[in-house]
């Protein structure tokens, strides 16, 4: 997987996909700190701040031979924060649902919550999904199981990985085996093909070129 510099993220010239990437869990699980991993290839911080809203970043990367623009959203997990991240589902072509395999609540929450709200506000029926159990690096506190996560996977039709966004152990691999799995449906490429877009963008500023010279002036 080829890294790139996203100096023209704005130039869709640049890559053959857009996808959009949609990181969900309770507060505390560590999101944050697994996007700034992917991101920067550097062990992220232990005090990270929680995330107040949303926040996003983008990366630029080679898969399977494409050219992609990822931008990954990384949502507050905080209860109160609910109405406003709810918005962020709509066009998603990938969804990472991630819980601390340290803490029990966080694994059970996903399905009295977040997969819920996947359900209510995902506009993707095709939308990948990926479960993520993070912090693997406390092996000792651990209190979800492997077994587990594999479990609430099949009965979700979600990907599953294990990870630590601390020692960045599976990092990398989560985002690739996503963005493949992407890469497979038909119908998340085409809405998220740069070549689509461009063709739209082409078909507007031609119809208001047209309308633009019908306009009369009086002589």
């Amino acid at each position: 997987m080829d890294t790139r510099k996203n100096n023209n993220v704005g130039f869709s010239s640049s890559y053959d996909y857009s996808f959009k990437i949609l990181l969900v869990g309770d507060s505390g699980v560590g999101k944050s700190s697994l996007l700034l991993s992917f991101i920067s290839h550097q062990h992220p911080p232990q005090d990270l701040s929680p995330t107040v809203g949303v926040d996003f970043k983008i990366r630029m990367l080679t898969v399977g031979g494409k050219r992609l623009k990822l931008t990954i959203w990384d949502t507050a997990g905080q209860e109160r924060f609910g109405a406003l991240t709810s918005s962020y589902y709509r066009g998603a072509h990938g969804i990472i649902l991630v819980y601390d395999v340290t803490r029990r609540e966080t694994f059970t929450n996903l399905s009295e919550t977040w997969a819920e709200d996947i359900k209510s506000y995902s506009t993707n029926p095709e939308c990948i999904k990926m479960l993520v159990g993070n912090k693997v690096d406390r092996e000792s506190e651990r209190s979800v199981t492997r077994e587990e996560g594999l479990a609430f996977a099949k009965e979700h039709n979600c990907l599953f990985l294990e990870c630590s966004a601390r020692t960045r152990e599976n990092v990398q691999l989560v985002f690739k085996d996503l963005t493949l799995k992407i890469l497979d449906v038909p119908s998340l490429l085409e809405k998220g093909s740069a070549v689509v877009k461009n063709q739209i963008l082409k078909q507007k500023e031609m119809h208001k070129s047209q309308h633009s010279g019908n306009c009369c002036c009086p002589s």
